[in-house]
């Protein structure tokens, strides 16, 4: 009994000092305040009266269709993501990541107030009362968007809403997309955070015109809640890759291309090459595909196999970034495309036999190659592709 009783007495005086160490690291070292967006989460919110809590299970009991939608977005998985969850595991990940997957302080364990002498892997962190972990669980939810200050945001201020709501289209703007869509710095001289795509899309031919909003989220005619009558909404899928995080969940993909297959004739000569084009353009995004996270990648793959099924051609080609990662992080080469811009990927056989044959041609959307996937322990319910265009083409080959 004794024993039991010190156990529980060196418990308390650990965590006693835990604290004290936590929560009083200005007498005894240099910190460096944050400054960059990305370093800091939006501030512990109240719950706006006439809610319940700050779930978005809780919103979904009156706003059941975008409830669902959001269920299927990948803002939904952006804490429980296998992936992202190995990274967080790793030495080399800072703490500063988790801003952008659980924005919400009332998602996180500990308040971060600086860096010790500015040194990213020493934040200096108090716990947090205020912490919810099963609102943690919810990655980028309702209120990471539409609560601030006690206070539901909208595009209208409805008057009939049973909670506070303020009207602030300008907050909701695709500036509150870039915050997290465009967060790009070496944070040290081996990690780099890049994704440009709110720089990429500054750049292209429909700054002004469209932003995420308008692409990623499209307008509806609807009933926000039942009773309240129909009006203009936007969808809550948040449409993108379309790589769901899980195998067992569907997603929303919004592709970028537009496919142009070339025309194959249905019989060859023994002296004609076997010719097939297919161009590829980024005819519907405005930013470059892939984009954001650098490990995206697309394979265009092309098989030419005989009746048996035997492979007797193929050719792969890649779209995507390669990086360099040691022993200092810098991009080596970025072939994605532009908006609007098209490139041709090329086939061509001579065949050696006549008979039948077939060209497959398909093109897959890859989240990451399975090295990466491999080194993160990821298992087979975590899905690393889906495929975005496939097509056979029969060919007869004769002697003349």
């Amino acid at each position: 009994m004794k024993k039991r009783s010190f156990s529980i007495f060196t418990m308390l005086i650990v965590t006693v000092l835990s604290f004290v160490r936590c929560s009083q690291p200005a007498e005894v070292s240099n910190i460096h305040p944050l400054t960059k967006s990305w370093e800091i989460a939006v501030p512990n919110q109240e719950v706006p009266k006439g809610l319940f809590s700050l779930s978005a299970e809780d919103c979904g009991s009156c706003h059941t269709q975008h409830y669902q939608e959001w269920k299927m977005s990948t803002h939904a998985h952006a804490w429980t993501d296998l992936q992202f969850q190995a990274e967080l595991k790793k030495e080399s990940s800072p703490i500063m990541c988790i801003n952008c997957h659980i924005p919400l302080q009332n998602q996180q364990e500990y308040f971060v107030d600086g860096y010790v002498d500015g040194d990213i892997y020493q934040p200096v962190k108090r716990l947090n009362p205020k912490f919810d972990r099963d609102l943690q669980q919810e990655g980028i939810n309702c209120a990471s968007c539409h609560v601030r200050d006690g206070a539901v945001i909208g595009t209208t201020g409805s008057t009939k809403a049973p909670h506070k709501t303020v009207k602030d289209p300008k907050f909701l703007s695709e500036t509150l997309c870039i915050s997290c869509h465009n967060a790009v710095a070496v944070v040290t001289p081996t990690l780099a955070c890049s994704f440009e795509t709110g720089d990429e899309w500054k750049a292209g031919p429909y700054y002004g015109q469209q932003n995420c909003i308008s692409c990623h989220m499209d307008t509806i005619q609807r009933e926000w809640m039942v009773g309240y009558g129909e009006k203009l909404s936007h969808r809550h899928y948040f449409p993108g890759s379309g790589i769901p995080k899980i195998d067992t969940v569907k997603t929303m993909m919004k592709n970028g291309f537009a496919f142009y297959p070339s025309l194959l004739e249905k019989k060859y000569s023994l002296s004609d090459s076997i010719f097939f084009k297919l161009k590829i353009k980024n005819e519907f995004a405005g930013h470059k595909v892939p984009t954001g996270d650098p490990e995206r990648f697309f394979i265009i793959h092309f098989a030419l196999t005989n009746k048996n099924g035997d492979i007797v051609s193929e050719n792969e080609y890649r779209i995507g970034e390669h990086w360099q990662w040691h022993p200092a992080v810098k991009k080596i080469e970025d072939n994605n495309l532009l908006p609007n811009e098209e490139r041709d990927f090329l086939f061509s056989y001579l065949p050696k036999k006549k008979g039948k044959y077939y060209l497959n041609v398909s093109v897959t959307k890859h989240r990451m190659d399975e090295k990466a996937a491999e080194y993160n322990n990821l298992g087979n319910e975590y899905p690393r592709f889906i495929p975005v265009f496939e097509k056979q083409y029969p060919i007869l080959v004769e002697k003349e």
